[in-house]
């Protein structure tokens, strides 16, 4: 099978989210929204422990639009159905395509934590790689210390099937613990 070829939609919606495929125009909503959430985003996300410029950002959201297009990672970005506005950049990652299998990752703008966009999302994008990309199997991994990340996954319905112990490590040396939660069928569907 060649990923390449696969064609599905790149844009879906939830109640209150527009969810589509990475657009490079976005660049500069996505770096208005990391800087704005730079704090909450360095103790999980690498990237953000890392400078961020305009430049930097304009690269990799056309690097993610075209990863898009060549199906090696599918990053999606949400916006407000009413106003437009960007709230999470999302994804499937980690792509395996003979077992079909995705994990989802994902950030908030932090004006939008809190009042369940990222749970949306979520129960959303698993559906998207149910229906359309016949998925087997779609994660969720996590700190363990990152617990609105575990009460993201749970809230949608995902299993914590276990916790790799010293998986990663911090910059500071410290090894880290990462939390798997998965589901093998759709949970609507459940």
């Amino acid at each position: 099978m060649e990923p390449i070829l696969l064609t599905f939609p790149d844009e879906f919606e939830t109640e209150r989210l527009i969810i589509r495929a990475p657009k490079p125009e976005d660049w500069q909503s996505v770096y208005t929204a990391i800087q704005a959430s730079i704090n909450e985003l360095e103790p999980w996300l690498p990237f953000a422990r890392q400078e961020q410029t305009e430049l930097g950002v304009q690269k990799t959201t056309k690097e993610a639009y075209l990863n898009f297009l060549s199906r090696e990672d599918l990053r999606f970005h949400a916006f407000d159905k009413e106003s437009g506005e960007f709230i999470i950049s999302s994804g499937l990652h980690r792509i395996n395509w003979d077992v079909r299998k995705f994990e989802i990752g994902y950030w908030i703008d932090t004006k939008h934590s809190g009042k369940g966009y990222v749970t949306e999302l979520v129960k959303g994008l698993t559906s998207f790689a149910f229906r359309e990309l016949e998925a087997n199997r779609v994660e969720i991994r996590c700190d363990t210390k990152n617990s609105r990340s575990k009460a993201v996954a749970e809230r949608a319905g995902f299993e914590l099937e276990g916790i790799l112990r010293n998986d990663d490590r911090e910059e500071n040396g410290e090894l880290r613990d990462t939390c798997v939660f998965a589901v093998i069928e759709d949970p609507k569907t459940i």
